[in-house]
């Protein structure tokens, strides 16, 4: 090169969130959606966000090839700047076309807090996706009073209609878990209460309806309009009444044992124990990683309370030792949360005999109020 030729500026890369309340299945999406651009030969990042630290999310992400980011302690909106900077990691390190940003379950204004902000202060770097927002449909069916079941309290699907109200995209995820006149009669009321939000339907554990919405995603830039009214001191509490707790657990058995019996037992028993102290699990997941492993992980997850955990990865083999991360977040005092974990697993021994458990991390808490390090109300 030249003395006075300069060295070409790179394209802007694409940034897209998904975004959903907890147990909305986003961590299956942002992986499908990755796996998907990468068959393409598009390099990809992956950043993901809590208000705690040591994420299932991650932990599954990174198992499967993808250069991920963590970013702990708040979401998105309190954390603008980490999200650059993992961002700039992620470049030095991959150089991706694309960045797939999942922000926390309980998080909503990422327009007015993120996407606008990206674009007016680093608008030479990234092209926005529209943002997409994910449903359980089986969960929204009940928010919106059309099955019975179980619900949260007003104060936290405030959270929950506003990630909607801000969407561009809502995408009816788990569209196989209910029937067709359910997703009509879901659609409908969607498309009736959030009228400028494009509706579709999917499934990222099977990979059906992927294709239309991945479309979108990379072709459509997201629109300016009018940010929504948000009422902080009500986001505030309907937060602070969601109980957190992220654990890390070593297990070491006698001989080698049955690590997704073991994960399926731990899980039916903290549901057991939250349903008795009555309270309303919006997400528990874990993961469970073989010592000297490659990234052979089993996985459970439950996103009801009266729902059936689910072993969504499985060990091949048996096993004598291992990693546990969990994640359990609920709509309880956070020492209820911690009292049922701890004594579901004091029980693994009873159940398999030989297998120990050590508790080697454990924090629970109530979030904090959310404090935005910008906040837009127009793009440019």
């Amino acid at each position: 090169m030249n003395l006075g030729e300069q060295q070409e500026k790179p394209p802007p890369a694409r940034y897209i969130m998904i975004g959903g309340f907890l147990g909305a299945g986003k961590t299956t999406a942002v992986a499908r959606l990755a796996a998907a651009l990468h068959g393409r030969g598009v390099r990809v990042g992956l950043i993901t966000n809590d208000q705690g630290s040591g994420l299932v999310d991650t932990t599954t992400l990174r198992a499967r090839g993808f250069a991920t980011e963590e970013i702990p302690g708040g979401c998105f909106c309190c954390r603008f700047n980490s999200l650059v900077d993992a961002a700039g990691k992620l470049t030095a390190a991959t150089r991706p076309d694309v960045f797939i940003a999942e922000p926390v379950g309980s998080c909503t204004d990422l327009v007015a807090t993120v996407t606008y902000p990206l674009r007016r202060i680093y608008g030479d770097r990234f092209t926005i996706a529209p943002l997409s927002v994910l449903l359980d449909p089986q969960r929204a069916l009940r928010v919106f009073g059309l099955n019975e079941g179980r619900a949260f309290s007003d104060k936290v699907l405030y959270i929950y209609r506003k990630q909607l109200e801000e969407a561009d995209l809502v995408i009816i995820n788990k569209r196989d878990t209910v029937v067709e006149a359910d997703r009509t009669r879901l659609r409908d009321v969607l498309r009736r209460e959030f009228p400028h939000a494009e509706v579709l339907s999917a499934s990222a554990r099977h990979g059906d309806g992927l294709g239309e919405w991945f479309g979108r995603l990379m072709t459509r830039e997201q629109i300016a309009r009018q940010v929504m009214d948000v009422d902080y001191e009500v986001y505030a509490d309907g937060e602070a009444r969601l109980g957190w707790l992220n654990a890390t657990v070593q297990f070491e058995g006698a001989s080698e044992f049955d690590a997704n019996a073991a994960l399926e037992h731990l899980a039916h028993e903290i549901q057991r124990r939250l349903e008795q102290a009555g309270a309303e699990v919006a997400h528990l997941k874990m993961t469970f990683s073989p010592d000297g492993g490659l990234n052979d992980i089993a996985a459970v997850n439950l996103v009801r309370g009266d729902f059936i955990p689910e072993l969504s990865l499985r060990l091949e083999q048996r096993c004598a030792a291992g990693q546990l991360i969990l994640n359990l977040r609920a709509e309880a005092a956070p020492e209820v949360l911690k009292a049922a974990v701890e004594s579901a697993l004091s029980g693994v021994a009873g159940r398999f005999p030989g297998v120990r458990s050590r508790l080697d991390h454990l924090e629970h808490f109530r979030p904090g109020k959310p404090q935005p390090t910008h906040r837009l109300l127009t793009p440019a």
